[in-house]
């Protein structure tokens, strides 16, 4: 443990930043590795040094000869074996591969471990065993929170495993949303190859054991950037967005459409009206004491919670839970991809797993489009009113192919998510003042403008069928702080 104790604040998936871990191991699973003098286990550490304690999934790779991949080594143990970073190194990845596409049980060392081919996929592969191993894999950069491997087989399509790093008791919502997704023939979703289900021991359970997602494979689509740079470059350059946002915002209320067929909804009680709207407060009040230009807004800011709390609430459903455009991307001849069905990382997995309202996700890519104005203006100054009117565009275009997708009338619930784009935005104002303070304007900016303009005005279309749009303020969007 001390190798890894020693290498681990390095991670970009630890998220102790500021304490040294202090690990303790609850269990390994180890899979079958043909390779002489190799193994390859999946360690699940807990970090007691943590507030509260986070339980962590480390793969690693054992060789006598230290192998080639020492610049992915962790450390070096007494006998002198190579400890390998796993996502690293061929003979973890090619096994992992294996034992999702071919289903089976890896070998338990206190923890399991079972491979889950997709329903739609299962007996694709007729590879033997230990085949995958010779596929190219290597590791996506960029990631905070979990670590992806995408393999490039010969004649196959590319396939990316996410290695989820934290692990919580119960499903994770990124694998079962998108594999409901899937069975029932969503066209929004990357096709599922599989999944890693374990379990361990967890002395805080009735039961003494813990069960929930180890990994999660899906379709992997290159040389596909996500929606957010190419918004950025659109805006920049003054192309105009208003058909691609439009066929997003139908893609968004068809998955809606689809996670309200295949789980649970039901009205909205007074218990999570009060959860929700306390939630909103709390966070205003943090924001009012470390942003102190916020305060003059105050009393406007509770006006629009105190008018959404008495509004019309939608039924709760599964939700995407952490929607911007840098969720989701555009791939040629196929529409629009939904990605990353995790939730919003700061709320506990319990909430993520749980029925959510709609309009959290319409307000959160709303949010999204604003930041690419505000990103353009710090970049382009002199760009600043194109801009404006390139988010403006985009906004209503976003909201008009929600509502012509999924027939809700957003304007029933304007006050609603007048207030979620606000709690958004609030959010995003203690982002900012404590990351990056020269963005925090964008936020700042955009509470000025939502407060002045007002929640979405309702228009008609040809037949003289209400819609949501309108008045729609310009000031709103946000996938920078996620």
């Amino acid at each position: 443990m001390a190798a890894i104790a020693a290498w681990m604040p390095a991670q970009r998936w630890f998220a102790g930043k500021g304490h040294a871990p202090v690990l303790r191991r609850i269990g390994a699973w180890e899979l079958p590795v043909a390779e002489p003098g190799v193994r390859a286990l999946s360690l699940l550490v807990m970090d007691d040094g943590a507030e509260p304690p986070v339980l962590y999934q480390v793969p690693v790779v054992e060789r006598a000869d230290g192998g080639s991949a020492d610049e992915h080594l962790i450390g070096v143990l007494d006998d002198g074996t190579h400890l390998i970073d796993g996502p690293h190194d061929p003979a973890f990845t090619g096994a992992l591969l294996d034992l999702i596409r071919a289903g089976g049980r890896a070998v338990a060392h206190g923890a399991t471990a079972m491979g889950h081919p997709s329903a739609l996929r299962a007996g694709d592969s007729d590879a033997p065993a230990g085949a995958t191993a010779r596929v190219p894999a290597s590791v996506l950069g960029g990631e905070q929170s979990n670590t992806s491997i995408v393999y490039r087989p010969v004649g196959e399509a590319p396939v990316i495993c996410k290695v989820f790093r934290q692990l919580h008791h119960g499903d994770n919502p990124d694998v079962t949303l998108q594999t409901a997704l899937g069975v029932a023939g969503s066209p929004h979703i990357p096709p599922v190859v599989g999944d890693v289900l374990g379990e361990w021991d967890d002395v805080g359970r009735a039961e003494g054991r813990a069960r929930g997602h180890l990994a999660f494979a899906q379709e992997f689509l290159p040389g596909v950037e996500d929606a957010w740079r190419v918004a950025l470059l659109a805006a920049a350059n003054g192309q105009d967005f208003a058909d691609e946002a439009r066929a997003l915002g139908a893609a968004v209320a068809e998955v809606h459409l689809g996670l309200r067929g295949a789980f649970e909804h039901a009205p909205a009680s007074d218990e999570l009206i009060a959860a929700v709207t306390g939630a909103w407060r709390r966070r205003l009040a943090i924001a009012v004491a470390e942003v102190p230009e916020l305060e003059p807004q105050r009393a406007a800011i509770e006006a629009f919670y105190e008018r959404a709390e008495a509004g019309a609430w939608p039924d709760l459903q599964r939700v995407h839970g952490d929607l911007h455009l840098g969720q989701v991307i555009l791939a040629p001849d196929r529409g629009w991809f939904l990605l990353d069905f995790e939730g919003e990382p700061m709320r506990p997995m319990a909430e993520r797993r749980s029925p959510d309202l709609p309009v959290r996700d319409v307000a959160g890519m709303l949010r999204s489009f604003d930041y690419v104005a505000g990103a353009t203006e710090l970049l382009h100054p002199e760009q600043a009113a194109e801009a404006r009117a390139w988010t403006a565009s985009a906004r209503q275009a976003f909201v008009d192919g929600y509502v012509a997708a999924s027939g809700m009338d957003l304007t029933v619930y304007r006050d609603l998510l007048a207030a979620f784009e606000l709690d958004k935005a609030v959010y995003e104002a203690i982002y900012e003042t404590r990351n990056r303070p020269h963005w925090a304007p964008i936020p700042l900016r955009a509470i000025a403008h939502l407060i002045e303009a007002g929640p979405l005005e309702a228009s008609t279309d040809a037949a003289g069928a209400p819609q949501a749009g309108g008045t729609a303020p310009d000031a709103t969007a946000a996938d920078a702080p996620a």
